[in-house]
């Protein structure tokens, strides 16, 4: 028994080697990319054209796969090109090699100046790279690189395909690839050196030429020629032969007060340092046969002036600081500030010294001293400074955020209406500077949202811009904006009309800053008119203010009342806008008070128009045509009407809201039309008092004639005649219109009650000036800043004609009009648009330093400027430019010319004495070396050194298929590079 379960009780452990290994599914894994990408099989197209690595299009795509735990990102880079026919050509393109073995040799894309690092050293138009993903560990051990190079090489044996693929090791700075790309019997090994240090002996072509033919180990005697292709690059970073063009602002001028009022009125513009750090030189040698050039450690042949290839090409300063784009982002730093003008300034400014000046009204009372000043000339801010001089001595000047000369310099600019002989009326001064009316860029204020160029506003918001940049930032727009809201006060209470503001309604397409000045300007007027019919009418006799059918009142408002035009159009609802719950009525002298009581003014509501005839006509404008009144064939006259109430945006809304909660009930809706026709009934009893015994139908033809019907009707004598009636509408009962009528008083229009309460809203407007923090200011204002940036680099720009800049403007204006349109627009998105408006800058100021480096204005030749500005603007926007005529060129010989100003400023210095070879070394060179030294001291050591080295053999046997080879080289001070790619017949290992 014992000996019968002995076998059972035995384990053997079975080791299943047919289970995959993770290096498998590695391998196994990269295979499914290159099959799902369509990479399998032969790879053909067209020949390279010259510059395609350039200009071409280039796409990648990526997928991610991993080793174990270890994951690798997988990207296909390649060239976009035109799809070629491969039917039937399959068989006969068996035995020739993959079109990236013939790209080495292709010499039409040498030195791409923006390209991969791969395409630049190996000039592949495709090719797969396996690194490590983005938070993964470098490759660094040997034995790891070797395995994934191995896993290559087994994944395009076995898929076929002939797309080179490398693997990324070492630290990424690096930039070290190897790799391989295999054929029908091919191959082609892809192996880099890099080092930080360049040795001795590998400092010159003639050390490169043994590197390259030792690891060809080419059998065949002698050896194929090497083709050669040589770049060496030349740095010019001392530009101070030339002035920088860009003249800074004079900051101790501009606080010591002596800026002009125009200066206010004009933002900076240029970057404060050369936004061109660098301009590289390349010299090309593209051509060249090993034994026609000599370049060793004792000699060159290689002379920058007979290369026969230049292009150059410059390095941008990184962010450069620039002026405008300075002024337009502090300025928008204000909007983010929380503290209100009291808090900035302190309560000290006018409260804390309440003993000598409790109130304003104690600097409103220097206006009744004697003074030979004219009262035009005074403002609010003179008078307040005036009344503090002996508390400015005791606190000290550096107490008050802006110097005394300075803030009166912007006044006078905001206000030049103050320093004219004439009486104040509001116009606005011609500015030279500022585009015509009719053009687009004055209109450009329409899609910003901002205000005209030439407006008090878009004036106001450059000063406070200036102020906010160079005198006393926060606190010095809060002293001027505090200034400002005085001046506003002073205007309001003195009929003083404020200057730079278009005349009539407030304009809805401006800011709401612009709109609340603009219906000050309006409340303004109407008071002056009033106070101005008031001294009329208490100077002429009552009699004699309606002299029969003149209708010239004394207090009539001016032509701007006629509404005959109007009328005509039949806006029925053209009151919406002019409601006004005031109650405040017009003054009323005694003698028209004495007057009203003779005439019978309430027989306009309960007599009927026999009644109304009785009265005396009053407030009469002027006689309608022909027309007559229907029943008493009287003429019709055009009464003297209140106009609207101008509103602006935040009043409509404010209204619209209060007419929305109304709701939609019988009552509300009543009431609602009843607020609406405020300005209807007040026409309605203007139309009254200026014709007696008139009908609703006579105002009807007169106000909406759409709603008088008139046809042709024959009467009983048999004559044509026309009859009129009133429209459906109109005939529907207890309208609005015939209960407004029969509601109306014959009362002319300066005995009605205010439509529009100017004394109320010009309050309003000024308690809402001064309430405006200095960050609600900056928003408000923040468009005109942004409307006079944009102009102020289209300004510049015409100037230098850039082509791509004209585009990027266009683009600024579009989305600045898409964002400013809406109330209260997002901070990011603003800070876009002031990113794309210092961008634009750099980029003018960089075309402005070229032009003065290569002194484009100093040409004689118009062809050669041309060329010139045609050269510079090609710099501004191509990586690299390539010069017309290399050193012999116009354009060389300028060059040239800032190379050799360069070197002079340092041929005194320990580095070029240390860089010339001792005397005895030049006796046995001859001439030739001498000719070599007085080119290349021209120009210093160059900053870089490119090699390619191109031959056809046969490798690794004399029978071996002959496969090309190349090396890339590159020489700096930082790193010493060679990136080879040699070719094997794989026919016979």
């Amino acid at each position: 028994m014992a000996a019968d379960s002995e076998p059972e009780s035995e384990v053997f452990e079975i080791t299943d080697f047919t289970t995959a290994s993770e290096w498998e599914r590695f391998i196994s894994k990269v295979e499914e990319v290159l099959n799902d990408w369509k990479l399998i099989g032969n790879s053909s197209g067209k020949p390279l054209e010259k510059g395609i690595f350039t200009s071409g299009t280039w796409e990648e795509k990526s997928d991610e796969i991993s080793f174990a735990d270890f994951k690798f990102s997988v990207t296909h880079h390649y060239l976009v090109q035109e799809s070629t026919d491969k039917e039937g050509k399959d068989e006969l393109l068996e035995d020739v090699i993959p079109q990236s073995m013939q790209d080495l040799l292709c010499m039409n894309n040498d030195f791409p100046p923006r390209a991969h690092c791969l395409v630049r050293w190996y000039g592949l138009r495709e090719f797969v790279v396996i690194a490590p993903a983005a938070h993964s560990d470098a490759v660094l051990s040997e034995s790891k690189c070797n395995l994934l190079l191995s896993s290559v090489s087994i994944a395009l044996g076995n898929t076929g395909s002939q797309v080179p693929l490398f693997v990324q090791i070492h630290q990424k700075w690096r930039r070290m690839y190897v790799g391989e790309c295999q054929g029908p019997s091919v191959r082609t090994d892809f192996e880099m050196v890099h080092l930080r240090k360049v040795p001795n002996q590998y400092t010159h072509l003639s050390g490169l030429l043994d590197i390259f033919k030792s690891k060809i180990g080419c059998p065949l005697t002698p050896l194929p020629p090497v083709s050669i292709a040589i770049r060496f690059t030349y740095v010019l970073q001392d530009w101070q032969q030339y002035f920088w063009p860009q003249q800074p602002p004079d900051i101790d001028a501009l606080v010591g007060g002596e800026v002009g009022g125009l200066e206010f009125g004009k933002l900076p513009f240029g970057a404060c340092e050369d936004p061109i750090s660098e301009l590289h030189l390349a010299t090309t040698w593209p051509h060249l046969t090993e034994g026609i050039i000599v370049d060793n450690d004792v000699y060159s042949d290689l002379d920058p002036i007979q290369a026969p290839h230049w292009s150059v090409r410059v390095r941008k300063a990184e962010n450069p600081q620039c002026l405008l784009g300075d002024f337009v982002t502090e300025f928008f730093k204000i909007c983010r500030r929380k503290e209100s003008t009291d808090e900035i300034l302190g309560r000290s400014a006018f409260e804390e010294e309440g003993k000598e000046i409790a109130d304003i009204s104690h600097a409103l009372s220097k206006l009744t001293e004697p003074t030979p000043v004219p009262i035009h000339k005074l403002s609010v801010s003179n008078m307040v400074h005036t009344a503090k001089k002996k508390i400015r001595k005791h606190r000290g000047v550096e107490e008050s955020p802006l110097n005394n000369d300075v803030l009166n310099t912007i006044l006078l600019f905001l206000f030049p209406d103050a320093a004219s002989e004439k009486t104040l009326d509001g116009t606005t001064s011609t500015d030279n500077n500022n585009p015509p009316s009719e053009s687009e860029d004055y209109n450009l204020y329409n899609q910003f949202k901002s205000a005209p160029s030439d407006s008090l506003t878009y004036k106001l918001a450059l000063c406070l811009c200036m102020i906010n940049f160079y005198h006393g930032g926060l606190k010095g727009v809060a002293h001027l904006w505090q200034e400002f809201v005085l001046e506003m006060r002073f205007r309001w209470e003195n009929n003083f009309l404020i200057p730079g503001l278009a005349n009539g309604p407030p304009d809805l397409r401006c800011c709401l800053l612009h709109q609340k000045l603009q219906m000050l300007n309006c409340c303004i007027e109407r008071k002056k008119a009033r106070d101005e019919g008031k001294k009329t009418s208490t100077s002429d006799n009552v009699t004699n203010l309606y002299p029969g059918d003149t209708g010239k009142a004394g207090d009539q408002l001016g032509p701007d009342n006629l509404k005959e035009t109007d009328k005509e159009k039949g806006e029925v609802g053209k009151s919406w806008d002019s409601w006004s719950d005031s109650e405040e009525e017009f003054f009323e002298c005694l003698s028209d008070t004495e007057e009203l009581k003779g005439n019978g003014q309430d027989s306009g509501k309960k007599g009927g128009p026999k009644e109304m005839s009785n009265l005396r006509p009053e407030g009469r404008l002027y006689q309608h045509g022909k027309l007559t009144l229907l029943h008493n064939g009287e003429p019709l006259y055009i009464p003297v009407t209140q106009e609207p109430a101008p509103m602006t945006e935040d009043l409509l809304e404010e209204q619209s809201e209060v007419l929305a909660k109304l709701g939609t009930s019988a009552e509300g809706a009543h009431l609602r039309a009843r607020m609406q026709s405020a300005c209807l009934l007040s026409d309605m009893e203007s139309f009254k008092a200026a014709n007696p015994g008139c009908f609703l139908e006579d105002f009807v033809r007169w106000y909406s004639p759409r709603d008088y019907i008139e046809e042709e009707v024959i009467d009983e004598k048999g004559n044509v005649v026309l009859k009129g009636e009133l429209s459906a509408r109109m005939k529907i009962p207890s309208n609005m219109w015939v209960e407004a009528w029969e509601t109306a008083k014959p009362i002319p229009a300066r005995r009605q009650r205010r439509l529009f309460d100017d004394t109320r809203e010009a309050e309003k407007v000024l308690h809402y000036l001064a309430i405006q923090k200095p960050a609600d200011l900056a928003r408000h204002l923040l468009p005109c800043v942004i409307h006079a940036a944009v102009l102020k680099v289209k300004e510049e720009e015409n100037l230098e004609n850039i082509s791509s800049v004209k585009k990027i403007i266009k683009q600024i204006i579009c989305h600045s009009s898409k964002v400013l349109h809406f109330p209260n627009p997002e901070d990011k998105k603003l800070e876009e648009i002031i990113h794309q408006i210092t961008n634009v800058e750099a980029l003018i100021a960089r075309a402005q330093s070229l032009k003065a480096k290569f002194g484009t204005e100093k040409c004689e030749q118009e062809e050669e400027k041309e060329d010139l500005e045609r050269f510079v603007s090609c710099l501004l926007e191509q990586p690299e430019v390539l010069v017309t005529g290399a050193g012999r060129g116009h354009a060389g010989r300028i060059i040239h010319k800032l190379f050799v100003s360069a070197q002079r400023l340092t041929e005194s210095s320990d580095e070029a004495a240390a860089m010339t070879p001792p005397e005895e070394e030049f006796k046995r060179m001859g001439s030739a070396e001498e000719r070599r030294q007085n080119s290349v001291s021209d120009f210093p050591p160059p900053a870089g050194r490119e090699f390619i080295l191109r031959t056809t053999v046969p490798r690794p046997a004399p029978y071996s298929k002959a496969l090309p080879q190349r090396m890339y080289s590159v020489l700096t001070k930082e790193e010493f590079r060679l990136a080879g790619a040699f070719s094997s017949d794989t026919s016979f290992f």
